[in-house]
């Protein structure tokens, strides 16, 4: 009896050694596409950060938040910019493909579209926060 149960606990030791080498692959391959996607939208990151587009961005977000009486909250989060006001945020979350507008209702996220850095930022805003302009 004692052979079968050793048998049995080295199968179970081989069985779960293979499974934790599974994981670890996965874990590696995940890390790996990870650090493929932040490396292709690193350069749209770089130009949110440095734009002229955002710091009018963030001008208008006061100035139009100020007229409704609404205090915007803005912060960087790692590459992405969130604005936020009562229960709206608005994450510009830059991908290899370029800079995408992310609005969002609490936690649930109405719609995104692809942001021009060169486009107009009060707009942006004004939509965002759902005022005429």
């Amino acid at each position: 009896m004692s052979f079968l149960d050793d048998l049995e606990n080295n199968l179970k030791s081989l069985e779960s050694s293979e499974q934790a080498n599974e994981d670890k692959e996965r874990q590696q391959r995940a890390r790996e596409n990870e650090l493929a996607y932040a490396r292709a939208a690193a350069p749209f990151a770089d130009e949110l950060k440095k734009s002229t587009y955002t710091a009018e961005l963030l001008k208008q977000a006061t100035r139009v938040g100020h007229g409704m009486r609404v205090k915007v909250h803005i912060a960087w989060l790692g590459a992405t910019l969130r604005l936020e006001a009562r229960d709206r945020r608005l994450e510009l979350r830059p991908t290899p493909a370029g800079v995408v507008a992310v609005y969002l209702e609490g936690n649930q996220e109405i719609q995104n579209q692809p942001l021009d850095l060169q486009g107009n930022a009060e707009q942006l805003v004004r939509d965002w926060l759902g005022t005429a302009a």
